[in-house]
């Protein structure tokens, strides 16, 4: 029978100094045995999977979010009911907005007597979808001139000199990139549909000659990044020829950006958001960082000394560096930070900009926010060893839920005295002494992010969380399970491309279908470039 670790309520005035550190201990001790049983218990879940038999329930994440959308909700019904009720309008047809391709009158089965009168008609409509090849051949005039030239035609631009057109390439797209289908069903869908087509030929289509939708993507970053008040940030795994690797999603709610490389780090994250520009510049915003990073003090002056210059390239910044004894990795890498700090700035693609991430260490760069479903969850993850501990988590939660609530009514309508309130009602839930002392540090450790948390009094233009990066994210690694890794370098960078494309045209209220049509359908091109949408 299962035993659980129950540790004593002892009185306040008992709790000498040296009781506390063993209550402490003991804490500490008795949680790390439950995530080790927890550890234990996952084990056991993957031995009952691969025995066919069921695994236990699965954690559910924290609702803090949708939670106090409720509550809002709530409080606006109640609101309500005191309001007269509104009359309901009529049902609309589902099918009044059809597109209508053909009519079929249809008599009744049986004779219609003399003396019958026509009432019109009762429409009932049948969605279908027609699916067939169509090849089609084109035959070239060839004429031979009497100054013995030879004429012949030339092949519509719109096919690319090639041999599939531009609505097959656009579906092999849709439903790869979309729909998450495989190279190896696609291939036996097409040929099921009597497509002639090989394994290397739709690997082809789905990576070769995507030199304007690589363009495109880029562009987006920029203009986002220029005309953006915020983004929200996320990363995750992504496998690349065998080895393990990463993505960075940058975005909001206008686009979605997409960049897989080796490794993750705050380098790696500023040489994104510089948007494809490949300088370094030691400009005074530059300076300050490498000064607020600890420095030494010979390597500052060494930098100080060059203020204002510019380095085209990577190349050119490491000779630097090791030209002024700049050596250390720590070094190295904190002048780095700076430097394209300075880049970014001096192109002027993120003043002002407010960056919202999970407390991930290389996203606390420029203006830094904190997501609080992040931060509200390491309490719902918390282990009571008792009913004290247990309640004493209810209670902080429930405090953090309506404060939450609070400050989505402070975004809607700020206020200086709500924002005053909301400063000091922070203070007074995140300083608070439970019975629980992990619970306690815990507070301690949320409290120190307070002037990320509370970002949004200053800047109610921001989101209180990252779920929009999650969501983005989510296509991502269900591709990443569907597909696994990739193989070739162009093939990760249409992964990226087209996933940023379409989130992107998703967010923007345009069909990714019909995107893809437009940019292979050369005469069409009806769908403005997506960057210009998200600059406007």
């Amino acid at each position: 029978m299962k035993k659980t670790l129950i540790i004593p309520d002892i009185p306040e005035q008992d709790q000498t100094a040296t009781v506390k550190v063993l209550l402490a201990l003991a804490e500490q001790f008795a949680q790390q045995i439950q995530l080790q049983t927890e550890e234990i218990a996952r084990l056991k879940d993957e031995i009952n999977i691969l025995k066919g038999e069921k695994k236990r329930p699965v954690f559910k994440p924290s609702k803090l979010d949708e939670q106090t959308d409720n509550q809002n909700q709530a409080k606006d019904s109640d609101q309500d009911n005191s309001k007269p009720a509104k009359k309901k309008r009529p049902k609309k047809s589902k099918t009044a907005q059809l597109k209508i391709h053909q009519d079929k009158v249809i008599k009744p089965d049986v004779l219609i007597p003399e003396g019958s009168r026509f009432k019109g008609y009762r429409n009932f409509v049948v969605q279908e979808l027609h699916i067939e090849v169509r090849n089609i051949r084109y035959r070239f005039e060839r004429w031979d001139t009497p100054d013995k030239k030879t004429l012949t035609g030339a092949l519509p631009s719109s096919l690319n000199n090639q041999h599939f057109g531009p609505h097959l390439i656009s579906y092999i797209l849709y439903q790869y990139h979309h729909c998450q289908t495989t190279q190896p069903l696609l291939l036996e869908q097409l040929r099921e549909w009597g497509i002639d087509i090989s394994a290397g030929q739709i690997n082809q289509l789905l990576i070769a000659n995507k030199t304007e939708f690589h363009a495109e993507k880029d562009a987006i970053l920029t203009n986002g990044l220029s005309a953006s008040s915020y983004v929200t940030v996320d990363d995750s795994g992504a496998r690349h020829q065998g080895k393990n690797g990463y993505v960075t999603q940058i975005g909001n709610d206008f686009f979605a950006w997409f960049k897989s490389t080796s490794k993750k780090s705050r380098i790696n994250f500023l040489e994104l958001l510089r948007a494809g520009e490949q300088d370094y510049c030691l400009s005074a915003p530059a300076l300050s960082y490498m000064k607020e990073q600890k420095l030494p003090q010979a390597s500052l002056l060494q930098v100080q000394q060059h203020k204002g210059q510019t380095f085209s390239c990577q190349t050119q910044w490491l000779a630097w560096l090791k030209e002024h004894s700049i050596t250390k990795t720590r070094h190295q890498r904190i002048a780095t930070e700076g430097a394209l700090l300075g880049s970014i700035l001096q192109h002027g693609l993120c003043h002002d900009l407010a960056i919202v991430s999970d407390d991930a260490g290389q996203f606390n760069v420029l203006i830094h926010g904190l997501c609080w479903v992040h931060s509200e969850r390491l309490i719902h993850k918390l282990l009571p060893l008792n009913e004290a501990h247990r309640e004493d988590i209810v209670q902080v939660r429930a405090q953090i839920w309506a404060y939450y609530a609070d400050l989505k009514d402070y975004k809607d309508s700020p206020d200086e005295d709500k924002k005053i309130s909301l400063n000091t009602r922070f203070d007074t839930i995140f300083t608070q002494k439970t019975r629980y002392e992990t619970l306690n540090q815990l507070l301690k450790r949320i409290y120190k992010n307070k002037a990320e948390l509370l970002l949004v009094l200053n800047r109610p233009d921001i989101p209180l969380h990252t779920n929009g990066s999650e969501t983005d994210i989510r296509d991502f690694v269900k591709k990443r399970k569907v597909s696994g890794g990739t193989r070739s370098d162009e093939g990760r960078k249409c992964r990226d491309t087209f996933i940023s494309l379409k989130k992107t045209c998703r967010k923007l209220g345009v069909s990714f279908w019909q995107y893809l049509i437009d940019r292979h359908d050369i005469g069409e091109q009806s769908i403005p470039p997506l960057q210009d949408i998200v600059a406007e």
